[in-house]
């Protein structure tokens, strides 16, 4: 049989390696020679490698991380106060097998949601399931939901996987409703599934955001029981760097302005 023929039958099989990949691999294994099984084991080898990297392509497409910095290019010098053993120990994503909780807090523009984004991807990378939302977002999107088996099923995007990314606690308020659902997902993933929440408030502010909320003693329980808090003391990077920036510029007009004649 041709090996144009052998491929398209591989791929009617089910064999997801593109066509040249395949190709390549038939054209080494007939230059060294390679037997039957070594053959076969090259061919599962190929097919794995490209069945985890649609894998990949999949659950980060569903995770919407968005763009983020490299834990590279994180600036641990400049937070007054972090503990960086303790995200180091996050990196190696036991919380997540344990089914524990993580609260990155502190003020806005410390750099919470990057280190949350590196711990998504990094759960990614090691085959988990994760999203990350706004909690606004999260909270809008099961509201608009109009049935009850239409909630059900979205509340299965907040629920199912094995990381949950919650962003920014804090920043806008939410009524009682809103406070339920939390409470719901949070209750549903409590010693199963982690979650990660960033925010500026402690425990005990938390009331400001579910004003009147009964809930919120029970939600904050639950989160809290199995929680890695990690706080940040830092002034913003963003109004930092906008300062530096801001500074910088009169200097370089300066270095530019030609000297007058006299």
């Amino acid at each position: 049989m041709p090996v144009d023929n052998v491929i398209d039958a591989l791929r009617e099989l089910g064999i997801r390696t593109p066509k040249d990949s395949l190709q390549a691999l038939f054209e080494h294994a007939t230059k060294t020679k390679a037997s039957p099984v070594e053959t076969c084991e090259q061919l599962v080898a190929v097919e794995r490698r490209e069945r985890d990297a649609r894998n990949l392509r999949a659950r980060t497409q569903q995770a919407t991380l968005g763009k983020f910095k490299p834990l590279a290019l994180f600036d641990w010098n400049h937070p007054r106060s972090i503990d960086r053993h303790l995200y180091e120990q996050l990196l190696t994503l036991d919380f997540v097998n344990a089914g524990n909780n993580v609260l990155l807090r502190g003020p806005s523009g410390v750099g919470k949601t990057n280190l949350a984004q590196i711990l998504g991807q990094t759960a990614l990378e090691r085959g988990c399931t994760v999203r990350l939302s706004t909690l606004a977002d999260a909270l809008a999107d099961l509201l608009k939901q109009e049935s009850l088996p239409a909630l059900d099923r979205r509340m299965r995007r907040y629920t199912a996987p094995d990381l949950l990314i919650l962003d920014e606690l804090g920043y806008l308020p939410c009524d009682n409703h809103a406070a339920d659902l939390l409470y719901n997902v949070i209750s549903r993933r409590h010693e199963n599934r982690a979650t990660v929440i960033t925010t500026n408030l402690s425990f005990k502010q938390w009331s400001t955001v579910f004003p009147g909320a009964a809930c919120v003693v029970a939600l904050v329980d639950r989160f809290a029981q199995h929680c890695h808090t990690m706080d940040i003391d830092a002034d913003s990077w963003r109004q930092t760097h906008a300062q530096t920036q801001t500074s910088a510029e009169p200097s370089a007009k300066n270095a530019r302005r030609k000297p007058r004649r006299r």
